[in-house]
């Protein structure tokens, strides 16, 4: 048996522990930084694909909208058309490189034929979403669908699967607001 003096020493060894550990805790939690859906400052732009309109301007449609509920005054939005969805990356980058836009969100439709040349065109626009974005630093959205059939892209235009380009909307505002948190080096 543990003399009192004993048991006193172990109840004070183990309370020394737990308030270590738990100022180990406090001091090892990490900062969180997450964007919100405030209403974001700045301008955005719209580049909307012309091809495959039927779809696309139901994005667009969707983007207005996401857009106007979070507080984005129509004067603060402009739409660009581009031929199609493989013109959008340059005109996002040149329209990023402007410095006038808070971010930009690229729309448009890709649907699956008989060739190869939807594998093309949507490799070609992903990628090229993504390296106007990381060459500039300014949110540029990827809302371009790409489907297998005609259906798909018109349930992800608004039907049956939301509206994808109210979720690209969304996602513009969350970075916007989520890059103004981040820390900035010297």
């Amino acid at each position: 048996m543990f003399s009192r003096d004993a048991r006193a020493e172990r109840v004070a060894a183990a309370t020394t522990r737990s308030a270590r550990a738990s100022r180990l805790n406090q001091n090892t939690m990490p900062t969180i930084f997450e964007g919100s859906f405030a209403p974001p400052p700045g301008r955005f732009a719209l580049v909307a694909a012309r091809f495959n309109n039927i779809i696309v301007d139901q994005l667009v449609a969707g983007a207005l909208d996401a857009l106007k509920r979070h507080g984005v005054a129509d004067d603060a939005v402009d739409l660009v058309r581009v031929p199609g969805s493989l013109e959008i990356p340059v005109v996002a980058k040149c329209l990023a490189e402007l410095g006038s836009y808070a971010a930009i969100i690229c729309l448009g439709a890709v649907i699956r034929g008989d060739t190869g040349h939807y594998d093309h065109v949507a490799a070609g626009a992903a990628n090229g979403i993504a390296q106007a974005a990381l060459a500039t630093g300014v949110p540029i959205i990827f809302g371009v669908l790409t489907c297998d059939t005609l259906e798909q892209a018109v349930n992800r235009a608004g039907a049956k699967s939301g509206n994808k380009g109210f979720d690209a909307a969304l996602a513009a505002i969350e970075m916007v607001n989520l890059l103004r948190q981040l820390p900035r080096g010297s």
